[in-house]
């Protein structure tokens, strides 16, 4: 592999005032050649380190005056020096496998490296794991992690994963829990193939033998028109009410005896169940905001005014780690390049591009708006985007593309605004790599959670009159 690059220099920093330029290439640090960024962030956070660069055909060493603790101030090219441990599973519910050719080369990246885990919150199955990984999460303290349980039945997780070591992986969750480290699971539910009374088993499973994961998260199948998996099938209403039931049993029972919830279902559940959402209080602070859990909640929430829910992409675990590269949630939604328009003067009408779920989750949030206006005597729409590019059930905002915003767009009014939220897009462009400039409307890119949104509609994000229920029960 490469050498890591320097690709920013913060103005100022001690790594500025030690000569250090964007482009130098990392070959060593006391003497020490870093395996990733967390190694890195350990050599580093020393006193007066001395660094090896490569800079060109020649090598020069420098050595960093600051304080122990202090920050460096230079960004590094990627989260993993030595090798991406990728994933040896072949899960047949696995959505990288439903990805059409000629997409960005790194989506059809599988890793299942517990380091990109702690960085950024990839879930990983534990079936590479090894104890020389056990000894570095636990002496370097590596939490938390995240990691994919899918079942507690050793030979129906052996045969998910369609990998022997599946059966017997777990171990390793076991493990670390017992040193402490604070875990995150979550459980894929394939129906036909793990739900129903295999659901409960792994629910039972759980609270007998991992009863202090911190959450665990039922999230379902995403099934693309590309899937060539027989057994794959959507969810019925009925069987995603029974996810529901299942969820809510057992929350009853973590909370008589852990005191604490536990297990949580993905928004998506709600929506095809037809069911209103928990309230704010019950997901508890939201832990799995970004897997989809609560995400609707909060950002009802945080729209009329409570900046106390979660409000999107949140730093955390996965940003403490000084120089780690923007990727995973921390990765730039608009690029330094990236074209966005501003509004267009000649009209107040607005219009709020989203997906299937998404429109299923703001219409209830902006009825009063939707039905007498914005505050600024401006319409109000909503416009949401069928995602023919990837088709089967992929129904939510962040996996459109450009191509179907652009076909929405073509029948759009020509005047008004139009607000695209951030989701859709990794450094300004679509996964279908169309750039914002190529969409036949100018667009503007709003930050995706509430009080952007209320803030851009010209809300202000003041309390609704009247609390609107995210519900989708009378529709």
């Amino acid at each position: 592999m490469p050498a890591p690059r320097v690709v920013s220099v913060v103005a100022a920093s001690p790594a500025a005032r030690a000569g250090i330029e964007a482009g130098d290439e990392l070959v060593s640090v006391e003497g020490r050649v870093p395996r990733d960024v967390i190694e890195y962030r350990f050599l580093v956070d020393e006193a007066d380190p001395r660094l090896r660069l490569r800079r060109g055909d020649r090598e020069l060493e420098v050595v960093v005056a600051k304080e122990a603790g202090a920050a460096l101030g230079a960004e590094v090219s990627s989260a993993v020096f030595d090798r991406v441990r990728t994933c040896d599973n072949h899960c047949e519910f696995c959505f990288i496998y439903q990805l059409p050719k000629g997409m960005r080369r790194s989506l059809y990246l599988k890793d299942d490296d517990y380091r990109l885990s702690f960085l950024y919150g990839n879930f990983t199955t534990l079936t590479r794991f090894t104890e020389l990984d056990l000894e570095r999460v636990v002496t370097e303290r590596l939490s938390p992690l995240f990691v994919s349980i899918h079942s507690t039945d050793p030979e129906l997780r052996a045969r998910m994963l369609r990998n022997p070591r599946g059966a017997t992986s777990l171990r390793w969750l076991r493990a670390l829990i017992d040193a402490g480290i604070e875990v995150h699971g979550q459980v894929v539910v394939c129906p036909g193939v793990n739900d129903g009374d295999a659901l409960e088993t792994t629910m039972a499973g759980i609270l007998d033998r991992f009863p202090e994961l911190a959450t665990v998260a039922l999230v379902p199948l995403g099934l693309s028109r590309f899937s060539n998996e027989p057994a794959m099938r959507p969810h019925s209403r009925a069987e995603a009410e029974a996810v529901l039931e299942t969820v809510g049993e057992w929350q009853e029972i973590a909370l008589t005896l852990l005191g604490r919830r536990l297990v949580f279902a993905a928004d998506e559940y709600y929506l095809m169940a037809r069911r209103p959402f928990p309230t704010a209080e019950e997901y508890e602070g939201f832990p799995q905001h970004e897997n989809g859990v609560g995400m609707a909640r909060a950002l009802e929430a945080a729209f009329g005014g409570d900046t106390a829910c979660a409000q999107g992409v949140r730093p955390g675990f996965f940003s403490w780690v000084d120089g780690a590269p923007q990727a995973g949630y921390r990765a730039p939604r608009l690029g330094d390049g990236a074209e966005v328009p501003g509004p267009d003067p000649r009209s107040g009408s607005v219009t709020v591009i989203t997906g299937v779920f998404g429109a299923q989750v703001l219409s209830p949030v902006l009825r009063p708006y939707l039905e007498s206006g914005l505050p600024g005597g401006g319409r109000l729409r909503l416009l949401p985007v069928d995602n023919h590019f990837f088709g089967g059930t992929i129904a939510v905002t962040g996996l459109l593309t450009g191509a179907d915003v652009a076909a929405a767009l073509e029948h759009q009014p020509a005047e008004g605004r139009l607000l695209l939220p951030d989701v859709c897009l990794s450094g300004g462009v679509f996964l279908d790599g169309m750039a914002l400039s190529e969409l036949p409307r100018p667009v503007e890119v709003v930050a995706t959670d509430g009080r952007s949104l209320a803030r851009a509609l010209g809300i202000g994000g003041a309390p609704l009159a009247t609390p609107v229920p995210v519900s989708l029960a009378a529709r």
